[in-house]
């Protein structure tokens, strides 16, 4: 059967029907997933077409999948947190949702404390156990859309809730049937998509829930999981490892709309910020972040990074403010005790940091030689040094001038007799076995000292 597709606007063949396929026996393609091998990347040289949606957005898990792998937040810092993520998201809300446990006292208030804000943005969502009461709850609460699980490979149908395709898929179909009954948007999470017979039982189960969706009237969101963080990038690789191949997969043999299009993914094998930017590339509207990537084993797709790549693909930040981010990062290195890695990207403590002396000498020259983009300006962290054994001069003067604000005429250069007299006590220290960076402390006293108190803090 041809149809005008209203996306291409091309006659397109639409007979493609696949049928579940209830195989005696799972299908955990050995082959690719040896489990005593790395995992290897099969590529079948099969292309699909790259379809950004109009709109992207960014979606947040940080309260659910971010608490299973820390100390739970309490309700204030959720409550902190959510006020931050609406005021990055901007007016536009490219920060759409974030989704809330609703199983403890503690979860409920914490929920109802950020509705009462009255925020647009982000919209507040739920996961919940996917019963008759959890439903009730989530509609009791005004929450309009709730994530439920239904896992989609093998390793899950038949290992873990040992069951045939077909028994899940009649699970599955039955909860999604209640979320309806309550009058509660389901978001279902496909998870292990990257391990699932895609043909024989996703895309079944995909168009089943399609079809349930427009006999209800009530939308349903689909969110692949990359569970495992098994995705790559790549064109022309082979499913079931294929994020081009599963976006395009799932829109075009079960017509899920872009806006109804999430991914989700772990940063296993650290392609979690580019396999969620392909999947914007090729037809999700969504990706699903944590603040910090913090998340189940190496952690979700980091929502700071997202900001970034929606900037970087779409030449805009779109209204979101990204020196909220440096506010997240501080609260949660101060307020709730997290140990962010100095180099992790925006938020670490090093990260815009240069200890090379050769560097720092590029650096007084001109900032952008060796700096990413105005970090000053864009995140309020303005590029620094650390004084090491190997910083030299430049590094020394390029401290000296940004800690206290000496630009212009005012700025000391390498040969300045101050900076000449820093060093040969910096020399002095690493001379005499010292092994470790100077703190901030220690240069700005030996400064005082040796400007005769002309310069401090």
């Amino acid at each position: 059967m041809l149809e005008l597709s209203r996306k291409t606007n091309l006659l397109e063949e639409n007979d493609y029907r696949y049928n579940l396929q209830d195989v005696p026996d799972p299908i955990l393609y050995r082959d690719v997933y040896s489990y005593d091998q790395v995992p290897k990347v099969a590529f079948n040289h099969r292309r699909v077409p790259m379809n950004m949606p109009e709109d992207i957005w960014i979606t947040d898990t940080s309260f659910r999948d971010g608490q299973q792998s820390v100390n739970p937040y309490t309700t204030k810092q959720i409550v902190d947190l959510y006020k931050m993520l609406s005021r990055l998201g901007g007016p536009y809300g490219i920060i759409r949702q974030t989704e809330f446990f609703v199983y403890t006292k503690k979860d409920r208030d914490a929920l109802e404390q950020c509705m009462d804000l009255g925020l647009r943005f982000p919209e507040i969502t739920t996961w919940i156990r996917a019963t008759k009461e959890d439903f009730k709850l989530v509609k009791d609460l005004g929450v309009r859309e709730t994530g439920i699980l239904v896992s989609a490979s093998d390793y899950h149908i038949f290992k873990k809730l040992k069951m045939s395709r077909s028994q899940a898929m009649d699970y599955y179909l039955s909860t999604v049937k209640e979320a309806f009954d309550a009058g509660v948007m389901p978001r279902c999470h496909l998870e292990d998509i990257t391990r699932a017979d895609f043909y024989g039982f996703v895309v079944p189960f995909v168009n089943a829930l399609m079809e349930l969706s427009e006999d209800a009237g009530i939308p349903v969101r689909i969110r692949a999981c990359d569970t495992m963080g098994y995705g790559v990038p790549y064109t022309e690789v082979a499913l079931p490892r294929s994020v081009p191949g599963i976006i395009y997969g799932l829109q075009h043999f079960s017509g899920v709309p872009s806006d109804m299009l999430e991914w989700h993914g772990h940063n296993d094998f650290y392609k979690a910020v580019t396999n969620a930017s392909t999947a914007w590339l090729y037809g999700a509207s969504g990706v699903n972040c944590s603040m910090l990537g913090i998340g189940e084993r190496t952690g979700n797709i980091p929502l700071e990074a997202m900001v970034f790549e929606y900037a970087s693909l779409r030449g805009s930040l779109d209204g979101m403010d990204p020196t909220v981010i440096t506010e997240i990062g501080e609260y949660f290195s101060k307020e709730m005790g997290y140990d962010i890695p100095p180099m992790t990207p925006f938020v670490g403590r090093n990260f815009n940091v240069t200890r090379a002396g050769i560097h720092a000498d590029g650096m007084m020259k001109d900032e952008e030689i060796y700096n990413i983009f105005d970090t000053r300006k864009i995140l309020n962290r303005p590029a620094s040094v650390l004084i090491s054994k190997t910083s030299g001069a430049s590094g020394i003067a390029y401290w000296i001038n940004q800690n206290y604000f000496l630009e212009g005429d005012a700025a000391l250069d390498k040969k300045d007799p101050l900076v000449t007299a820093m060093k040969e006590w910096v020399d002095l220290e690493f001379a005499n076995g010292r092994v470790t960076n100077l703190s901030n402390e220690e240069l700005e006293s030996k400064i005082e000292e040796l400007s005769g108190g002309k310069l401090k803090r």
